[in-house]
């Protein structure tokens, strides 16, 4: 069995989760959005608290705010990133996306170590992440499904009553609403949504009450 725990961090208010095997205390620190020194220290002093030994890094997609703690984290716990391969180009571009955004210059992301793709599967003890790409946000966006606890690690794609904006560069509505319908819909009602911003909801209450659905 595992734990999600989420932390709110960065100026965009985003979600970094650590996602935890209870038994072995092994971590999945899922987009790491630790911007400034505080925020760093809040998230190392929370695996701390919490007895966890990292062993993954992994980007949902590579949008500025989901990549500001990629750096901190591979330098500190000396793990591998490993993002869809249509995510790098967002990635390299995040520093000028900072910059036009008029915030303090961000210490730029390590290049990925791996690349991650629809159909594989990303393992954490004895449980096991389906990899569902979920493009329309971003060109490379993934989701992580764990069909034994019924929970899915959504990224920018879903969020309680709403959707991912698309009008960033390489965004598409229709790609989004599709990927939307296709790959998370089809979980049943009571899936838990974790999303990269704003609260959790479940995939039967988004059916129900999502206006953009």
């Amino acid at each position: 069995m595992t734990t999600v725990v989420s932390l709110t961090q960065n100026p965009v208010q985003e979600n970094t989760y650590l996602v935890f095997d209870n038994d072995t205390k092994e971590a999945i620190i899922f987009d790491p959005g630790a911007f400034s020194n505080q925020e760093e220290r809040e998230l190392a002093d929370k695996i701390e608290q919490l007895g966890l030994k990292p062993v993954k890094l992994i980007n949902t997609h590579c949008h500025f705010d989901h990549v500001f703690g990629n750096a901190f984290v591979k330098n500190t716990y000396g793990l591998e990133l490993g993002i869809h391969p249509l995510e790098q180009q967002i990635l390299e571009s995040a520093p000028r996306f900072v910059e036009m955004y008029g915030m303090p210059p961000m210490t730029p992301s390590p290049a990925p170590d791996y690349f991650i793709n629809e159909g594989d599967t990303v393992t954490l003890g004895d449980t096991t992440f389906e990899v569902l790409f979920c493009p329309g946000h971003s060109p490379g966006s993934i989701c992580f499904y764990n069909r034994a606890e019924n929970y899915v690690i959504a990224g920018d794609v879903l969020f309680r009553r709403s959707i991912g904006r698309t009008d960033l560069p390489l965004g598409d509505h229709n790609a989004l609403i599709g990927s939307i319908l296709t790959k998370l819909m089809p979980l049943p009602d009571d899936t838990v949504v974790y999303p990269g911003h704003g609260p959790s909801t479940t995939i039967g209450e988004e059916r129900r009450e999502n206006p953009f659905l």
